[in-house]
């Protein structure tokens, strides 16, 4: 198993990661009756896309011999209605200016980011929206 949910009341629920112990607690948002005072689930979704291109990214720069501490990612989540769902992600990456990349090494990073295993796992009906700022 990867992780173990359980409901704690009040549309909140807490997820915890069996490996490690770590725990998430999820609230449903403001416009679906919740308190929105956690991520929410969907939230999530949206934010695991930027976790999982850093976390690619990192890995092929530390390859590279770049150090990305640093760089972040805005993540916007667009939710639709009937059904409501998510319908759109947009990430913008931001990186350092002391990352000193060469063009073929932010190529090579953008590609990465481009084909991480969530992006890759994301219904086609979502649109996402990927910039890089350098």
């Amino acid at each position: 198993m990867t992780s173990e949910i359980v409901y704690t009341g009040n549309l909140r629920t807490e997820a915890k990661h069996l490996q490690s112990g770590s725990i998430i607690e999820t609230d449903a948002p403001v416009d679906n009756q919740g308190k929105g005072e956690r991520f929410s689930p969907t939230d999530l979704v949206a934010t695991a896309l930027g976790n999982c291109m850093l976390t690619v990214m990192g890995i092929k720069a530390r390859d590279m011999k770049l150090d990305l501490n640093g760089t972040r990612v805005e993540i916007t989540k667009k939710m639709g209605t009937e059904p409501r769902r998510i319908i759109g992600i947009d990430a913008t990456l931001h990186f350092p200016k002391e990352l000193n990349a060469d063009e073929k090494q932010r190529v090579i990073l953008e590609r990465t980011a481009l084909t991480c295993p969530v992006l890759e796992s994301l219904h086609p009906e979502i649109k996402k929206d990927v910039k890089f700022e350098w």
